[in-house]
């Protein structure tokens, strides 16, 4: 580790003297990319982060976001609040991939418990070179056994995320992690030091060597022996340490202990003690030989840098530090009084000797931006394939980003905590939340537990339509299309936000709340830096027009490597609201009587000559190119209507229409009992039938659903104005798929899709 020549000049400047060794290491972390934004800070004030349901935005280890209506319910503890927050472990996870996932997990988690709250869900979005290389397997079956192992030892269900395969990441998978949390307006924490005088103090695992110069090693491209040379800065993960964690946690914010408290992730001690302090106007004493170890003779650098998991830093009042250290021992976690807040410098000691003594305000958020140049990407050409029509749809409907994604969740605990209504697999996943006063206290007991019939309330509460006895649902979304974001980085991202909103109202839910996680290359390149721009622009522009506020997230740049940059990645974690947790299903409901029919809504792709295919996973299979598709005209009028008609008595089933357009949402709403008859509209006057053919089955353009229902006339009364509406065809109970697209026929069964569709099973079991 090494600090960069002008920074050391400007730190050199505001100390008047050389710094030490531990300080020169504790400002190259704190003002590395991945803890000081310098390349992206510049571009983040694009994102609207207000609205009357934010309490607390970026800037915290988690945002906070209170629930629509929860204070009007007579709650002991006052407003019901969620936490949402999100992170990346990239380059932990190509150096190691079953670790560095492993970890991703549990410092989002910590970043939860750092607001008082308690983990009820979480979503991960993955990203891996082409499938069929083997050390993209290698990576993807790490990553997954890391996640799965993880949350599951801890309790906490992994609900909701992506899987996508794209040959540009074959050097640098990313593993975002996105979870959300549970509160109450009195039990929020924050990471804002309180009171000089109050006692710091360190709980959890024991510190190690592991993970030194971790946020130094996340800002620098990967190199050819990564995995070999950087695999100390790769933390080693203690699920069951960080579950004891959990439920100490939970027993300090029931009984008011806490002050503040900050998680220790990048840059380790030093990175959260100091965040803590500064953010609050203050400093600290530390003595860094008090800090529990668990290897002996380590020196004040390591102590300070190391980032090993499952601690916590909490800000305790001097008269309840005992209590603290009895619920410690209670839940077999070390526990040390490392220092106390100061009004003065920000200082640690080690057996007598100051390493560190600077204004902790300057060590946080002194680091100076960087003013990159940057260059606009180019538009890419129309180049479509020739192929045939039903080559094409098994081409894509087996492709690995579009294919079934079970051999990755049926590996992840969906349902523990029986909050779980609707899981994986679907749009969007649905977690039961109740009021405050309504939730069991959490602890160390079984029967502190809520049993199932806690949480899901019986028919006879959800036919009462009292919204506030059966609680409501909590629709989370998230992803990214590195195909869309690849082809127009703006028009892109402006998609992704689109399409996790769609999500979340095809479920029934409005959008209430979105986090993302921005990944990007190496931003020195002009090039680079520029799609990089597109995305954090075409992503606030979109939520803003949605009316989701970002209230907070993570940026991830230098994922870069010798294979080159990876496309531009701008994973979105939303979250929506409904009364109740039922949602129509996906999959359509056979019909004998023909009482129902299957309705489009958005553009079927065929009202012009221009296919507008670009971003399609048709193109990426087989090498061809195009501009992005455009997007509706009014959006958010689109999601609120979506969300509206889900809910009706009269709808059926509903499916988000997204990555492989029609012919993969079509396949996936087929079962063994229910089939489908469809014809898409086709128009004469195109001058080339067969690429018209290829946009109405395989277009992109997002804010598009398919609707089964009894009552075709009230959606498209609903949608007048908003969406174009076209009815496509009929279920049926024989478990068949027939699409008609043009006069040219496909043809095909349950069975011999859900073939098609276990293109990673079969490779991978």
């Amino acid at each position: 580790m090494s600090l960069a020549d002008s920074d050391r000049e400007l730190v050199v400047e505001e100390l008047d003297r050389e710094p030490t060794p531990a300080e020169a290491a504790l400002f190259e972390n704190l003002w590395s990319e991945h803890c000081a934004y310098r390349s992206s800070r510049p571009l983040l004030s694009a994102f609207d982060s207000e609205g009357e349901q934010v309490v607390v935005g970026p800037g915290d280890d988690a945002a906070v976001v209170a629930l629509p209506g929860s204070e009007e319910g007579g709650a002991d503890e006052g407003t019901t609040y969620i936490t949402m927050g999100i992170e990346s472990h990239n380059h932990p996870s190509y150096v190691d991939p079953f670790d560095g996932a492993a970890t991703g997990v549990g410092g989002i988690v910590r970043d939860t418990l750092s607001m008082g709250a308690y983990p009820i869900a979480l979503a991960d979005s993955l990203y891996f070179g082409e499938f069929d290389r083997e050390h993209s397997k290698y990576l993807f079956e790490g990553v997954v056994e890391g996640i799965s192992h993880y949350g599951n030892c801890i309790g906490v269900p992994t609900v909701a995320g992506s899987v996508d395969f794209h040959p540009d990441y074959e050097g640098n998978p990313l593993v975002n992690v996105a979870c959300v949390g549970l509160t109450t307006e009195d039990r929020l924490v924050t990471a804002e030091a309180q009171k000089p005088g109050n006692k710091l103090v360190l709980v959890g695992n024991g510190t190690g060597r592991d993970g030194l110069g971790g946020a130094s090693f996340a800002s620098e491209d990967l190199s050819e022996d990564a995995e070999t040379e950087d695999r100390p800065a790769v933390q080693v993960g203690d699920p069951y340490t960080e579950k004891l964690l959990i439920e100490a946690n939970e027993q300090l914010v029931d009984e008011g202990l806490i002050q503040s408290a900050r998680d220790l992730g990048a840059a380790g001690l030093g990175g959260a003690s100091s965040e803590l302090v500064a953010k609050g106007g203050l400093g600290a004493d530390i003595e860094l030989e008090r800090v529990h170890q668990r290897e002996p003779n380590m020196n004040a650098l390591e102590i300070l840098l190391a980032e090993s998991q499952e601690r916590m830093c909490y800000e305790i009042e001097p008269e309840n530090v005992d209590r603290v250290r009895e619920i410690a021992e209670r839940f077999d976690l070390g526990c040390s009084v490392i220092g106390e807040v100061t009004e003065g410098n920000y200082t640690c000691t080690f057996n007598g000797e100051t390493v560190v003594d600077v204004d902790g305000h300057f060590l946080g958020e002194g680091a100076p931006m960087n003013d990159l140049p940057s260059e606009a990407p180019e538009q890419p050409e129309t180049d479509l394939p020739d192929v045939d029509l039903e080559d094409a749809f098994d081409a894509v409907v087996s492709s690995p980003s579009t294919a079934s994604k079970q051999w990755v969740y049926r590996q992840y605990d969906h349902e523990v905590g029986v909050r779980t209504s609707v899981g994986p697999g679907d749009d969007a996943a649905i977690i039961a939340v109740r009021e405050a006063s309504a939730e069991p206290r959490r602890g160390n007991s079984e029967s502190s537990r809520p049993s199932e019939d806690e949480v899901f309330r019986d028919s006879a509460d959800e036919s009462s339509g009292d919204s506030r006895e059966i609680g409501q649902g909590l629709a989370i979304s998230a992803g990214a299309a590195p195909n869309w974001t690849t082809a127009a980085p703006y028009e892109g991202a402006k998609a992704i936000a689109l399409e996790n909103a769609t999500n979340v109202a095809a479920k029934g839910a409005t959008p209430l709340a979105a986090v993302d996680c921005l990944n990007g290359g190496n931003p020195e390149k002009p090039d680079v830096y520029g799609g990089f721009e597109g995305i954090v622009d075409g992503l606030a522009d979109m939520c803003a027009t949605l009316e989701a506020p970002v209230v907070g997230g993570n940026v991830s740049l230098y994922n870069d490597s010798v294979a080159g940059p990876i496309p531009p990645t701008p994973t979105l974690a939303m979250v929506g609201t409904k009364d109740g947790y039922d949602a129509p299903p996906l999959a359509v409901t056979a019909d004998t009587d023909g009482d129902s029919r299957l309705l489009l809504v958005g553009d079927v792709g065929l009202e012009s000559d221009e296919p507008r295919l670009g971003g399609a996973e048709y193109l990426a299979q087989f090498d061809g190119s195009d501009a992005f598709p455009e997007l509706p005209d009014d959006p958010a009028a689109l999601v609120e209507t979506l969300a509206d008609v889900a809910n009706d008595d009269a709808t059926l089933a509903v499916h988000d229409v997204s990555h492989g357009g029609l012919a993969v949402a079509l396949a996936e709403m087929v079962t063994d009992d229910a089939g489908l008859e469809v014809s898409i509209p086709a128009t004469e006057s195109a001058d080339d039938p067969a690429n018209a053919a290829a946009a109405a089955l395989f277009h992109e353009q997002p804010g598009r659903a398919l609707i089964q229902t009894e009552s075709p006339e009230a959606i498209r009364e609903a949608f007048d104005g908003v969406a174009p509406v076209v009815e496509l065809g009929s279920a049926t109970d024989d478990g068949r798929l027939a699409i008609d697209v043009g006069g040219r026929t496909i043809a095909t069964d349950a069975a011999a899709i859900r073939e098609r569709r276990a293109t990673i099973e079969r490779e991978l079991e």
